[in-house]
């Protein structure tokens, strides 16, 4: 889904609300193994100033403590906003999860899963021994329990489901559970250790649509027995348990399950501390109370000058404790191709490739976001360096392409209008990109709107240059095609239309195998490059920095931070 006024986090295209991210979960020790030994594991200390040295063995106990604001739920139904569920990622599994380096799904919950020949039919393998934290086992029909739950509501009430509902459309008979409050059709409980979801079409990367969060399950009689009770302190099946019932305005805490069935965090627990704002959470990290925080802007190279910048953006350890890191989404601008000058192929080119897209990085973002060559951020599974020729700067060209289209040196050219939403600090880019497009003979005049009106100009496609932004719903090249491009979608708000593509994306949607997914889908994306239909400007990155007592802490690109594997540097004995 898009993304909202300024930074704030959507799953798709803005809808102007914060939404979920997905979290790594450890099924089995030959998993952690594998993944720890690509991480190189790293850490962190409150106020640390980048000077501490990391130790070679873990160590045991601690407990660290999170900056999030107020969130608007910590029960599985509704989780939907990135605070609410980065307490979900702890203290519950769902049956799949991404690994925040490789970027793709490894077991969590389900030990295993088959799809059928057409993807329309997946088989999960419970894990063995798993329970919840009430001691209770947990088997297929929690999942089953909880899917329902958030497609048809807690009270079987019709038109009343969750509003991350939709994540579980692909279902067979999802619009039946929310339309008359009925259970969905297509899940099923096959015996206690196997669950069958049946979906209404193929999709090969439907594992990655149940790594959502709050896709956990749900234990069916503590909900019942008090759901007040349960939304403040839900019962989860996670490494982490609730130690306490959520206080609201001020805390969060969860302490590690001694009986979790996969590997044992090495931490005590998460103090999730909320602040009403960036800042103030900031300048506790800097007396020393919090472990990991958002950095302000402005503050962020002072930061990095104190802190230590991380190698690769997503870990911290000590004296590499500021995360600068490209997120799964982009920031782009939309050309309307039924306009009757942004319908020239060319016209379109030589606008994206005249756009400075390092100097709108370094001057307007302080060098935090990268140029995007590619709608797929980068980090992500199938991301293909420079797949997007026209991102490349290159002003003489462009120049060449707006005379091959009839407006040499701009002239006959019409006035461009750019729409942007107010609010979202969108005027400084739009300025900079209205410069560059000045190098071309081009004028160009604005308007801007709230964010609803904005909106629904998109939509209708009563625009000319449109901004627009896109977060993944799941790390999955599908999700930033199939939804942008597909000609029948509500989030094409280009119009591109060409029923090849169409073809392809169906196609590629089916493909079981994920390599000749991922090519299918890398082939889809430079026959859309090549109509240009959008201008990819930059990803959009996360800006954190961790205490120099954190070790081996992972934040990844889809905003999560993971807490299985950090572990805390002991604070050494006061001197005699």
């Amino acid at each position: 889904m898009p993304y909202g006024p300024g930074t704030v986090r959507t799953a798709g295209k803005e809808a102007g609300v914060l939404t979920y991210r997905f979290r790594r979960t450890i099924a089995t020790a030959v998993v952690a193994a594998m993944v720890l030994s690509v991480l190189g594991l790293v850490g962190c200390q409150p106020a640390g100033q980048g000077d501490g040295e990391k130790s070679d063995e873990p160590a045991k106990g601690g407990t660290m403590t999170f900056f999030i604001v107020e969130p608007a739920f910590i029960d599985p139904y509704n989780a939907q906003e990135s605070e609410g569920v980065q307490v979900v990622q702890a203290v519950f599994d769902s049956l799949t999860a991404i690994d925040p380096i490789s970027g793709k799904a490894i077991p969590a919950a389900a030990a295993s899963w088959e799809p059928n020949a057409d993807a329309t039919v997946w088989t999960f393998k419970l894990v063995e021994g798993a329970k919840f934290h009430d001691g209770t086992p947990v088997t297929a029909k929690d999942f089953v329990y909880a899917f329902n739950r958030i497609a048809t509501s807690p009270n079987k009430i019709p038109d009343a489901a969750s509003e991350i509902a939709y994540h579980l459309s692909p279902i067979k008979g999802f619009d039946e559970a929310g339309e008359k409050g009925t259970d969905m059709a297509g899940v099923k409980a096959i015996d206690d250790m196997t669950l069958e979801i049946t979906l209404s079409y193929s999709w090969g990367d439907f594992a990655y649509v149940l790594a959502h969060p709050a896709f956990g399950p749900v234990p069916q009689a503590a909900v019942e027995k008090d759901p007040k009770a349960f939304a403040d302190m839900p019962v989860g099946n996670g490494p982490f348990k609730m130690a306490e019932p959520w206080k609201h305005d001020q805390y969060v805490k969860v302490v590690a399950d001694p009986d979790y069935y996969g590997d044992k965090p090495f931490i005590d627990g998460v103090d999730f501390t909320i602040f009403k704002d960036e800042e103030t959470a900031f300048r506790e990290f800097q007396a020393g109370t919090v472990d990991f925080t958002e950095i302000p802007q402005g503050q962020i190279q002072t930061s990095i000058e104190t802190y230590g910048e991380s190698k690769d953006g997503w870990t911290v350890n000590p004296g590499e404790q500021v995360l600068i890191g490209p997120e799964a989404a982009i920031y782009y601008y939309s050309f309307n191709v039924a306009d009757p000058v942004m319908k020239d192929v060319k016209v379109r080119q030589a606008l994206s490739m005249a756009i400075n897209r390092q100097a709108l990085a370094d001057t307007v973002y302080e060098g935090t976001r990268e140029p995007a060559d590619s709608f797929i951020p980068k980090g992500m599974l199938g991301y293909e360096p420079g797949i997007w020729p026209e991102t490349t700067y290159d002003l003489e060209g462009a120049k060449k392409l707006l005379a091959e289209a009839g407006y040499p040196e701009g002239k006959g050219l019409p006035e461009i209008k750019i729409n942007f939403n107010t609010g979202g600090g969108h005027e400084k880019p739009m300025e900079l990109i209205s410069s560059d497009w000045a190098k071309l003979g081009i004028k160009t005049k604005s308007e801007g709107l709230e964010f609803p009106q904005h909106i629904d100009k998109m939509q209708s496609h009563k625009y000319q240059v449109g901004r627009a932004g896109w977060i993944a719903d799941y790390p999955i090249m599908d999700n930033f095609t199939y939804p942008e491009f597909l000609s029948t979608s509500a989030d094409n708000w280009s119009g591109f239309k060409d029923l090849e593509v169409d073809a392809a994306l169906e196609k590629a949607r089916a493909t079981i195998d994920e390599d000749a997914r991922i090519k299918a889908y890398q082939d889809i994306e430079k026959k859309i490059a090549a109509a240009s239909p959008v201008a990819p400007l930059v990803w959009y990155a996360h800006r954190h920095v961790g205490s120099e007592r954190l070790n081996d802490f992972v934040y990844d690109n889809i905003g999560l931070g993971h807490f299985e594997k950090v572990w805390l540097t002991p604070e050494e004995p006061a001197s005699k």
